[in-house]
């Protein structure tokens, strides 16, 4: 990165081509006697094999991966748990043991059908033999540790020839009730491409802050400060992605609001409201106000955002994030029961619906989610996704515009709720003006939905 003329090369090689002709250079053409040096292509120390990793960074990531299987705490919340208690960790280790956590997480199943050992066996003493199953699923040596005597890498030969035969859920590693539903509601094929797309590295998409900057004015910044190069985020306005995977929340210019990290399907729906400066605007699944924040960029910081979750702690987090990011127009309220919904009947003129759901579009990200989803969580998504449709769209204004959003890639989530809503009671005088729905991977970004509704028939909606 920074200078892009600049190449590396294997050890051992010279950064010359082979072919390169010695007499083209100003020195001239060599004599007779001049011994040209013969480079052995050495063979890469253990640092610098690809999927390397010191022990101290292995254990602690065993302990991490122990921490969200068997402590059933958030994946993100452990990580940034190591990172404060190990300070003497540097940027390379930290990125080796937060990329090694989440691939032990997200391969879990998979790497114990290697290992043949029954899950039940597990705990958190004795994680080592998936460790040694990463490695030789990533073609390497096992490396020869106390802890992984047991494991060699020959032990491992069979059992993966025969990979291709176990069923769907151990190949791309999912609970059994989760690929059926998957297989169910988006039919074997486009499964199968999705199945494929949820086990894949997720890019770093940043979402340049337009009341401080341009996206070209951030990326110039990115790469002066701090040698990091993006490239524009497809089909967004605002968004850039980074080449490589890096640690931003250090730089300066985060730390200065210039940019939040938001995924470009995120950046897409809350586009997708089409804000106006000036509006009232209501958004009633606030959360940390990922969204909001880009609204009321959107909005050149003019009009009033109503920032409404049920999650007070969420709300506080949206202050800070909103503050650092300079902007003013945002209030943050608690919900609290349905009174508060009632009193903001029919005064935005844009509503912005994040519902909860089950986000499969954003297991990429959260690998940890699909081992703690339950089909029967589902459906009571499902009955609260219908609760907000029928009673929180009251606060939208006759020929007001209404987004509904999710993370899942599940219909009955998005196509069949919107559907339901609309052939409802609650969703009589709403006309559905667009939807789609983005695969996951598509433009290398998450699941998502969206569906943009119009109130066009206001005396109808009164009358009810």
């Amino acid at each position: 990165m920074g200078n892009t003329m600049a190449r590396s090369f294997p050890p051992g090689r010279s950064s010359r081509s082979k072919s390169f002709d010695r007499s083209a250079s100003p020195q001239g053409p060599r004599s007779s006697s001049t011994q040209v040096p013969h480079y052995k292509k050495k063979e890469p120390s253990l640092d610098e094999r690809p999927h390397f990793i010191h022990r101290p960074i292995a254990r602690l990531a065993l302990q991490a991966v122990a921490d969200v299987m068997f402590d059933s705490r958030p994946a993100d919340k452990v990580i940034e748990h190591y990172f404060k208690n190990q300070r003497s960790m540097g940027a390379r280790d930290r990125r080796q043991f937060a990329e090694l956590t989440y691939d032990l997480i997200r391969w879990w199943r998979r790497l114990i059908w290697l290992t043949q050992i029954p899950e039940s066996d597990l705990s958190r003493e004795n994680l080592w033999p998936l460790l040694a199953a990463w490695w030789v699923e990533r073609g390497e040596a096992v490396p020869a540790w106390d802890e992984l005597h047991d494991w060699p890498s020959k032990r491992f030969t069979a059992r993966k020839r025969e990979i291709t035969q176990a069923p769907r859920a151990i190949q791309h590693s999912l609970p059994d009730w989760l690929d059926a539903v998957g297989d169910r509601e988006l039919g074997s094929e486009t499964w199968e491409r999705t199945c494929r797309a949820l086990n894949q590295p997720a890019p770093v998409v940043l979402r340049a802050n337009a009341l401080k900057c341009t996206r070209e004015l951030l990326a110039d910044r990115l790469r002066t400060e701090n040698e990091l190069e993006t490239h524009p985020a497809p089909n967004t306005r605002h968004g850039l992605i980074l080449n490589d995977r890096s640690p931003v929340f250090r730089t300066l210019s985060f730390q200065e609001g210039w940019f939040e990290v938001q995924d470009g399907a995120s950046q897409q729906a809350a586009e997708a409201l089409e804000a106006q400066s000036g509006e009232w605007i209501i958004d009633a699944c606030a959360g940390a106000g990922g969204k909001t924040l880009a609204i009321g960029a959107t909005m050149a910081n003019k009009g009033k955002i109503l920032a409404l979750d049920v999650h007070d702690k969420r709300l506080q987090e949206l202050k800070k994030r909103a503050s650092r990011a300079g902007l003013d127009i945002v209030e943050a309220r608690l919900i609290d029961g349905t009174k508060s919904i009632k009193r903001l009947e029919a005064t935005a003129d844009r509503l912005f619906l994040d519902v909860p759901c089950s986000g499969t579009g954003i297991l990429r990200r959260n690998p940890d989610a699909k081992w703690k989803l339950r089909e029967a969580d589902l459906t009571s998504l499902r009955t609260t996704q219908a609760e907000i449709l029928s009673t929180y769209t009251r606060m939208l204004k006759p020929g007001g515009r209404l987004v509904y959003a999710t993370c899942s890639i599940l219909p009955s989530e998005n196509q069949n709720a919107i559907a339901e809503f609309l052939n409802s009671e609650a969703g009589q005088g709403f006309e559905k003006l667009s939807e789609r729905s983005l695969a996951i991977g598509e433009d290398g970004y998450d699941g998502f939905y969206m569906a943009v509704l119009k109130l066009s028939s206001p005396a109808l909606r009164e009358a009810l």
